[in-house]
């Protein structure tokens, strides 16, 4: 599950927000930071919410002038599903404030791989569950209930569920959604594309994974973009090891995108994951400058997003739901990896 850097809105016309990144030395006021600690706000500012929803989501019943998709638009959301009680939660559950990105990294002893090992490994088997359901008719909520009750059996918490208030124990992100789309009663058409978000709690310890797949038949430019963003990320965990520096992990991925004409959004970012569900670093995904090198023992996410065409972000009103500007294509693929003496170990992978 990916947060999100600071956003600035500015006026690209008389009442549209653009976004762009900032630096976290400089976050924008409208965001919530805590100077005391390397803090990213999992969620984006809200100014533009009534406006953008009322631009980008009124023609949800028209059809893109190049295919027959229509744009996305919310559909019936149900009650929370419930977890046993004797599953350990993480301690944001009791909280609807997102407790952004925690300062220091995850560095671990022999047990903490061992364990991180162990929730990396559910994470990638829900996952691959999760994927064998995709297919035209299904409904969102239906691979929730899926993941839901698969984490629970193994004995294990559904990350999302109850962070900054996320109703679901999944994110599910259907073509033009970049990311945290909340499961819901729209059912999967031929020719969607869907990121399927996993995060478990196992054992005090988090595995986050995520993987775009195919319902039915889909487009050839959407084949292309999802095999570009896979090469992405697989590329990226390849430069992986001891003392490399983490903007190689953004000129990895920048360069390759760059080479297929694809965007790569900057908004949202790969973290530090382990005992807790986001810490540092915080991982772009683009080219930058940000000074860090990665230590032997090491766990964080790497998860791409690429777009066929811009890579603005748009929020919904639900607060979470996030889908490109122009309604254009968008794919992602996620590991958690361990830095390890010979490079990166992949812990989410069956």
């Amino acid at each position: 599950m990916a947060v999100a850097t600071s956003i600035q809105p500015r006026l690209i016309s008389t009442f549209l927000g653009d976004c762009r990144f900032l630096p976290s030395h400089s976050i924008h006021h409208l965001f919530r930071f805590n100077p005391g600690r390397d803090y990213v706000s999992m969620k984006m500012s809200r100014t533009f919410s009534g406006l953008t929803n009322l631009l980008f989501n009124r023609g949800s019943n028209e059809e893109f002038a190049d295919s027959k998709r229509q744009r996305l638009k919310p559909g019936t959301i149900s009650p929370t599903r419930p977890v046993p009680s004797h599953i350990p939660k993480p301690p944001y559950v009791k909280s609807r404030k997102p407790p952004g990105i925690a300062s220091g990294p995850e560095i671990h002893n022999e047990k903490g791989i061992a364990c991180m090992r162990a929730s990396g490994r559910l994470a990638a088997q829900v996952l691959q569950h999760a994927g064998t359901l995709v297919k035209p008719g299904i409904t969102t909520d239906e691979i929730d209930q899926a993941v839901h009750q698969m984490i629970i059996d193994n004995g294990a918490y559904p990350s999302p569920l109850g962070y900054g208030g996320f109703p679901k124990s999944v994110c599910t992100s259907v073509n033009e959604c970049i990311c945290h789309g909340i499961p819901d009663s729209r059912a999967l058409k031929d020719g969607d594309i869907i990121n399927i978000d996993v995060t478990v709690y196992l054992n005090g310890y988090h595995g986050d994974t995520s993987a775009t797949f195919f319902v039915g038949e889909v487009s050839e430019e959407a084949i292309s973009l999802v095999k570009v963003t896979k090469e992405c990320l697989d590329m990226a965990i390849s430069i992986c090891a001891p003392g490399v520096e983490f903007k190689q992990i953004g000129k990895t991925i920048h360069d390759h995108a760059d080479e297929h004409r694809y965007g790569v959004v900057q908004q949202f970012v790969g973290h530090g994951v382990g005992r807790v569900f986001h810490s540092a670093p915080v991982v772009l995904h683009y080219r930058n400058n940000d000074r860090g090198r990665m230590v032997l023992n090491q766990t964080f996410t790497i998860e791409p997003m690429l777009t066929i065409g811009s890579i603005n972000p748009i929020m919904w009103d639900d607060d979470w739901t996030v889908v490109t500007e122009d309604g254009s294509l968008s794919a992602q693929f996620e590991h958690t990896i361990l830095i390890t003496k010979d490079g990166a170990e992949i812990l989410t992978q069956c």
